[in-house]
C-alpha cells in the first residue's frame, strides 16, 4: 500500500460512518456499505465530498479508485485519472 492510499484509509476510517467498511485492496479502496445505501445519492455526491476531505491530504497525488458496494450492486470512481482511464470506453 503506497503514502497515498493508506491516507486515504485513515482519512475515511477516521470519519466514522457507521457500518461502512473501509479497505486497502491492491492499489485500491473498496468500501463496503449497508444494504440499504443508496448508491445513486453516493455516486452523485461523491466528487464533491471527496473534494472536501481531500484538504486533509497534503502527499502527491496519484491514482487511486474507489470501490463502492451496497451488497446489490456497486460502482467505481478513480481519483486522479491516469491516461489509461481518460481513454477507456
Amino acid at each position: 500500500m503506497n503514502a497515498y492510499q493508506q491516507k486515504w484509509v485513515n482519512v475515511l476510517r477516521a470519519a466514522n460512518v457507521k457500518d461502512w467498511k473501509i479497505e486497502a485492496r491492491d492499489n485500491d479502496i473498496t468500501i463496503e456499505m449497508p444494504n440499504i445505501t443508496d448508491l445513486k445519492l453516493i455516486r452523485d455526491n461523491l466528487p464533491q465530498t471527496l473534494a472536501a476531505i481531500s484538504l486533509d491530504i497534503n502527499l502527491p497525488h496519484e491514482r487511486l479508485k474507489f470501490i463502492f458496494h451496497n451488497g446489490h450492486e456497486n460502482f467505481e470512481y478513480v481519483l486522479n485519472p491516469n491516461e489509461a482511464d481518460l481513454n477507456e470506453g
